[in-house]
């Protein structure tokens, strides 16, 4: 009974620090982008990773987790996935309106939903998918302006998806599959997620931006904040991995929900931005989904759960043990929350 709720409090406290991080990156990052004229989201998620993987190195160094070597070709494909999950999202975002763009991050879980039953023989009932319904309406309310097409935009937010929900779910499956824990997976993939938006960033932002980002005056206030975005950064990859290796990827995402309306929260009340009665509608929405999801995830987790069976604390599904092995290669981080940032340095809404 004690190891089940240490776990509990375990979970607890990966939500509660994956919340904090992203919402306090989100302000940080939007000073930075909007308020400080550096808009080179990619790039800067590069140097997140790449803190991020010192900042481990270290805590290794000091043996605070233990390193568990991965195969590596699952290590250089998953950290790839990664890299060109962001590029992707960016990429969306810069072809994309303001609308359409919270399209395509709401139809991350549907989207998951539909994998995970397709591949890993997952069964959600249907008190979660109402709840995810009512969840995914609030926030459309809340934070979804203009609905503009164009071809070349919709390809990129399909692919955005489908790489987004295949690395959110390889995340858990690693995890589980291999026993190894998040600070270990994250350890591990970090420099390769690190090299390939390193190299791809600046093209990337030059190509949204028609900027250099080599070329960008550096103030002492520019580099402070760059450098406190990186720390925080190093939370926010971290609390990613801990939550989806101890949830799931779809309850990921409704936390991802919940960050979106703090922030919009946040924004209207410490940096003034515009905030509707559309705006409140759609967030006391999202928060009875929220509220509803929880509520249906902990009550089928009593009924299912076993006295004494600890390895699971929100699992909103019926998963199916499957010894198949692991596919060579795959991902799952989501500190996508620069995108946050750089989406409110063009529309105050999230």
């Amino acid at each position: 009974m004690g190891e089940k709720t240490s776990f509990q409090l375990g979970v607890v406290g990966a939500l509660f620090l994956s919340v904090a991080s992203s919402v306090s990156i989100v302000i940080c990052n939007k000073a930075l982008m909007s308020n400080l004229g550096f808009p080179f989201a990619t790039t800067l998620t590069s140097w997140h990773l790449m803190v991020t993987f010192v900042t481990l190195h270290v805590a290794l160094r000091f043996n605070f987790f233990e390193n568990k070597p991965i195969d590596m070709k699952t290590v250089i494909l998953f950290g790839i996935l990664n890299g060109v999950s962001i590029g992707f999202l960016n990429l969306s975002l810069g072809f994309n309106s303001i609308g359409f763009y919270q399209m395509t991050k709401l139809a991350i879980i549907p989207f998951t939903v539909l994998l995970e039953t397709i591949f890993l023989k997952k069964q959600f009932s249907q008190n979660i998918k109402f709840s995810l319904l009512i969840l995914l309406l609030g926030v459309g309310i809340a934070s979804i302006t203009d609905l503009q097409l164009n071809f070349v935009g919709t390809i990129l937010s399909l692919l955005a998806i489908v790489t987004t929900c295949v690395g959110q779910i390889l995340t858990n499956t690693i995890q589980k599959r291999l026993n190894i824990s998040s600070t270990q997976l994250l350890y591990q993939s970090a420099p390769f997620q690190a090299a390939i938006l390193f190299v791809t960033g600046p093209l990337v932002d030059q190509f949204l931006t028609k900027k250099n980002v080599f070329a960008h005056k550096y103030s002492n206030v520019v580099l402070g904040f760059i450098l406190l975005s990186c720390l925080i950064a190093v939370s926010v990859n971290f609390s990613t991995f801990l939550v989806i290796g101890k949830t799931s990827p779809v309850t990921y995402q409704v936390l991802g929900h919940l960050k979106t309306c703090l922030v919009l929260g946040f924004g209207y009340t410490l940096l003034h931005d515009p905030f509707t009665s559309r705006n409140i509608l759609g967030i006391l929405v999202a928060i009875v989904g929220m509220g509803l999801y929880s509520y249906f995830c902990t009550h089928e987790t009593k009924k299912k759960q076993p006295a004494g069976d600890h390895h699971s604390s929100i699992p909103q599904v019926k998963e199916r043990d499957t010894s198949t092995p692991l596919l060579a290669g795959k991902d799952g981080y989501q500190d996508k929350e620069n995108h946050e940032s750089k989406k409110l340095s063009k529309d105050s809404l999230v």
